[in-house]
């Protein structure tokens, strides 16, 4: 997992060769803010959509503690701030159903080790051996979520 600032994104384009269209995809957007809910990108191995929701309490939240065997998640705080719990998934005993090979997901019902929060213009990196739950917070959070194809 990596967690980080917009300014900084260039640091890791090495990591993956979609990541540095991904991140400039994201600089070059006019105003994620005033962009309605859905799909705003989709190009070659990288899936990009916006999500407005109300953020919810950790309980609730951790039904949906998940990690991804297919994809890299990318997600950028647009607006609020949204708090997310991650575990490694070497540490995840407890699985919470079967994996969704359609959402590319799995889930658990393991504690997260830690809790951050990401604020405006930042955001995390998850990668399938990172177990996280989003969601979590006060009021409203706006997002941009990027699928990588591993």
């Amino acid at each position: 997992m990596i967690i980080d600032t917009l300014e900084n994104a260039s640091k890791y384009f090495s990591i993956h060769p979609c990541f540095k269209e991904a991140f400039e995809f994201i600089k070059n957007h006019n105003n994620f803010e005033k962009t309605e809910d859905g799909t705003v990108g989709d190009f070659e191995n990288v899936k990009a959509f916006v999500a407005t929701f109300q953020g919810v309490s950790r309980e609730t939240a951790l039904s949906k503690f998940e990690c991804h065997d297919k994809n890299i998640d990318i997600q950028y705080c647009i607006k609020g701030k949204e708090t997310f719990g991650w575990k490694s998934r070497q540490k995840c005993v407890l699985p919470n159903g079967d994996y969704n090979s359609e959402k590319d997901v799995r889930f658990f019902n393991d504690a997260p080790d830690f809790f951050f929060e990401l604020a405006k213009d930042q955001f995390a990196i998850f990668f399938p051996e990172d177990v996280h739950v989003p969601m979590i917070g006060a009021g409203e959070i706006k997002k941009l979520v990027l699928k990588i194809k591993i």
